[in-house]
């Protein structure tokens, strides 16, 4: 699909379906456009067929012979309530309306007068195009529906591509971390990470450094190297890094858990506990490598991107860890393994570490590691943790500004004492109560002290079962708008 902004308004656009939002009860200001180019027949068919206006509401009139052919409303609900998220919602629900239609080129018309342009632009192009990302890869009879040869959004101040630089670049990188959470683990390995790793160094020109077993090991990578023995499957130690051209103001260091399936361990998954989903519990690793695609694409300027991926398996064999085993770290914490379902926070430990060395100005780290979280926040909004107040608000900002909702949750340090243990520096899990933020706590052992860190727990929004906005049902490639923003901000903290 090709997106082009115009000024053209929708009374004079002459493709083949235009797409036109109205408020509540009918209402706004392209009311007006409707009547003149439709006629009032068109105010009154809506009115029979009950069109009321609620968002995301749509429906489609055809005239043959006629130019536009087809004509889709879509509801946008109350004024008040309209804003960048109304027209990704509205976006959204024109897009699935115009797909399979044999549209050919889509004119869409909103309401986006009081909104910055280029924010408008770029949340409903993001829209239009994330939502109908149709993942067919592994269907032998897959039948993929047409796409529309061109989107042009009408109305705008301007004209002209600047409005919409960086769209292919920021949704190429949220696609590639679709396409490997929704993968198998069968297909995604942990070589299999590593390869991608090395794709997006070639295409765009990154660096790569690949850590094997040995290497980990002289490095006293005893948490993450724990987690990955009980698999056939070799670990790879992943890191990837962005070097802009010109002088480097910041160096910031993005950190993603990469368990590419995770059986539980010796405390194995059982059923309820979505074991055959646990494809997704790389989630975090599909994350920061599609941020990783799009910041090269992208190519910011004044910031050095470090993306690193402890990749493995959580598996059950003769040398897996037990529970009870007692792990040692790189920075030399001692950790009792009470459970080996908790093997995220294990190999973030090592990754944690490693990336303070880097001396980054700042550390992210994006897992699924809690169910907790999910019961906290449900399966819209990330646990956003940190002792940053400055680092938190610009995360906070990056993912609003890319229609990704998290949520600051508390650091309590007297939370820490659950973590005690009578035989290591600390263990693996906490207390039932509050076991999200207990993983954070453990996770804040491995950050150098005085480090800009933040946590996202995407235990709950990296996959959504039925679809939702602008993700369609399955993995939704969160976090890599919020990271992208946050990295092209300039990564304050």
């Amino acid at each position: 699909m090709e997106f082009r902004c115009t000024s053209t308004p929708a009374s004079s656009w002459s493709g083949d379906t235009l797409a036109v939002g109205l408020y509540s009860g009918s209402t706004g200001p392209l009311k007006a456009v409707l009547e003149e180019r439709f006629g009032a027949a068109l105010l009154e068919r809506l009115e029979q067929r009950q069109f009321k206006g609620k968002a995301g509401e749509t429906l489609r009139f055809d005239w043959l012979g006629a130019t536009p052919s087809v004509l889709l409303v879509v509801g946008l609900g109350e004024p008040a309530e309209f804003g960048l998220a109304g027209a990704r919602k509205a976006a959204a629900s024109i897009a699935k309306a115009a797909q399979g239609q044999g549209c050919t080129s889509l004119g869409i018309a909103l309401p986006v007068e009081g909104l910055e342009p280029q924010a408008a632009a770029a949340a409903i192009a993001q829209a239009v195009r994330l939502s109908l990302f149709n993942d067919q890869r592994f269907k032998s009879d897959a039948e993929p529906k047409p796409l529309p040869a061109a989107v042009e959004l009408l109305g705008f101040p301007q004209a002209g591509a600047e409005l919409l630089s960086g769209l292919d670049g920021l949704c190429s990188g949220v696609e590639l971390a679709r396409e490997l959470v929704a993968a198998p683990p069968n297909k995604v390995t942990p070589q299999a990470l590593a390869d991608c790793a090395a794709a997006i160094a070639t295409e765009f020109g990154l660096e790569l450094k690949l850590l094997g077993r040995s290497d980990c090991a002289a490095l006293g990578m005893g948490a993450y190297l724990g987690v990955a023995q009980g698999s056939d499957l070799p670990p790879q130690f992943i890191h990837l890094t962005y070097r802009p051209q010109g002088a480097v103001r910041r160096r910031v260091a993005l950190v993603g858990k990469g368990l590419t399936f995770d059986s539980g361990g010796y405390n194995l998954k059982t059923a309820g506990s979505q074991i055959e989903m646990m494809k997704y519990d790389m989630g975090g690793s599909a994350a920061v490598l599609g941020a990783a695609r799009a910041i090269g694409q992208l190519q910011p300027e004044g910031v050095e991107v470090h993306v690193i991926v402890p990749a493995c398996e959580n598996m059950i064999s003769g040398g897996a860890i037990h529970p009870g085993d007692i792990l040692t770290a790189s920075n030399g914490k001692t950790i009792e393994v009470n459970n080996t379902d908790a093997e995220g926070r294990l190999v973030l430990a090592d990754a944690l570490v490693y990336a303070c060395g880097l001396e980054p100005d700042a550390v992210v780290d994006l897992a699924t590691l809690t169910g907790a979280c999910v019961i906290a926040l449900g399966d819209e909004i990330a646990g956003l943790w940190s002792p940053s107040d400055a680092l938190a608000g610009a995360l906070a900002a990056a993912a609003s500004q890319g229609g990704e909702q998290v949520w600051r949750m508390p650091l309590q340090a007297s939370y820490r004492e659950g973590l005690k243990s009578g035989v290591a520096d600390m263990k693996n899990t906490g207390p039932r109560p509050g076991g999200s933020i207990t993983g954070a706590l453990f996770l804040k052992e491995f950050v150098s002290p005085g480090l800009a860190w933040a946590h996202l727990d995407i235990a709950g929004t990296v996959w959504s079962d039925k679809g939702r906005g602008l993700d369609p049902a399955g993995a939704t490639g969160f976090g890599v708008r919020t990271l992208v923003n946050w990295v092209l901000a300039g990564a304050p903290a």
